[in-house]
């Protein structure tokens, strides 16, 4: 395996996922309105356990973890920042460095505060004004850390923009989480609406490019942001039609990062384009509780796509499965991790493997889907590390050669190999 040294090998979340009691943001307010839409509530309370969520993944061999400053905790009112938040989070980065954990911090992963939602959100003419304000005092917090990710998923984040205009207007009745491709009827978030026009893209493009001069001039971190990459393929007749849907919906995220320090590849599965659009999944047993195929191979289609669009280093920021069996989780990542060796091997420079997630979560209006690493009981809050945790620690206090035994060991007399 080629993974090189100082490689990074961790987990990532999300603050309003985890954290718990976010009320001041947007989602907040949302999952108390829309209908279908659970409530995070406490969520894992990591608010208040985050020390013994970066011990757990320390423990477990893991050197990087990947996580978020609240923006509607620490602008909870226009203009006012609050001390006390920036010195809590502050206090992860130290806590997470403490225990030779290289931080890589998100300044945006989907939440807002509800404040900047009212005022018109991303759509609003000031929003990049508005964003750049809170980064500014962000990075008075962000000495020592060598990875910031300005905004996570805009491509997502766009959809989600379109979800809520329907919403308002009508023509929509059901919140569609945006990490959920399958509810009712196999409903499909990405196949059943129209895919983001450039004019979604531009505030969030805006805003980034803004982030990251401030981020840059403020401090000596390497600046970028992830993007949800589809791995999309074409089905017969649909070639055109791909590149059309992929530049929309991907590339043209990708082609805005050209000037960032690293790319962030975000992958769970694969999807088809044919000429109509995007194919959504098949109803198939394997799929996965969010709905989406089992396909780890999306990971290295992923990975070569966006270093081929951007020509920057690749950190995979995030990449896992929503699955109730944990041994199925070994299996996908161990899958993705090889072609993401055989990618490195094919000279894609690859900086970082941060699996999605380190606990099971609250995915953005729903508890089902479990991705975690580490199990959380809602009612008290105990962690439990699951196989999975220590599975991926060996791999990385390995580097990664662990994975070529693993294989060896697991391949049939036939050369077909398990997934390991």
């Amino acid at each position: 395996m080629g993974f090189s040294e100082g490689f990074l090998w961790g987990a990532s979340s999300a603050p309003h996922q985890i954290e718990g009691n976010n009320l001041n943001s947007d989602w907040w307010h949302r999952e108390g309105l829309v209908p279908g839409m659970e409530l995070s509530g406490d969520a894992c309370d990591s608010y208040h356990r985050y020390r013994e969520d970066m011990r757990l993944l320390a423990d477990a061999g893991l050197n990087s973890y990947r996580f978020g400053v609240e923006w509607a905790r620490i602008e909870p009112r226009p203009g006012h920042f609050s001390g006390a938040e920036l010195a809590h989070y502050r206090g992860m980065i130290d806590t997470a460095i403490a225990f030779g954990i290289t931080p890589v911090v998100t300044l945006h992963h989907f939440s807002s505060p509800r404040w900047f939602a009212e005022e018109g959100g991303w759509l609003s003419a000031s929003a990049t004004k508005r964003f750049v304000s809170y980064v500014t005092r962000v990075t008075e917090i962000l000495d020592g850390v060598e990875w910031v990710v300005t905004i996570n998923e805009p491509n997502m984040m766009a959809m989600m923009v379109m979800v809520q205009e329907a919403m308002r207007s009508g023509q929509k009745e059901r919140w569609q989480s945006p990490t959920i491709s399958g509810e009712t009827e196999r409903e499909n978030f990405a196949a059943n609406l129209p895919v983001p026009t450039p004019e979604y893209a531009t505030p969030f493009i805006d805003a980034h490019h803004a982030a990251r001069d401030i981020v840059r001039s403020c401090t000596g971190a390497k600046v970028g942001w992830s993007i949800a990459n589809g791995a999309l393929t074409a089905a017969a007749g649909g070639e055109s039609k791909l590149i059309e849907v992929r530049h929309q919906q991907e590339d043209l995220y990708l082609e805005a990062a050209r000037g960032d320090d690293f790319i962030g590849v975000q992958s769970y599965s694969s999807q088809q384009v044919n000429q109509h659009g995007i194919i959504p999944h098949p109803n198939q047993p394997g799929n996965t509780l969010t709905g989406v195929a089992y396909r780890p191979d999306a990971l290295g289609m992923a990975v070569r796509h966006a270093a081929k669009v951007t020509g920057l280093p690749v950190l995979v920021t995030e990449n896992g499965i929503a699955t109730a069996d944990d041994t199925r989780r070994i299996d996908y990542t161990a899958a993705a991790l090889h072609g993401l060796a055989q990618a490195i091997t094919d000279r894609i420079d690859v900086r970082g493997y941060l699996h999605w997630s380190l606990l099971d979560n609250f995915e953005w209006g729903h508890w089902a889907p479990t991705f975690g690493l580490v199990a959380v009981d809602r009612k008290n809050f105990v962690r439990t590390p699951k196989p999975s945790l220590s599975w991926l620690g060996s791999v990385a206090q390995s580097n990664g050669a662990i994975l070529t035994e693993q294989r060896k060991v697991n391949a049939h007399p036939e050369g077909v190999h398990t997934g390991l």
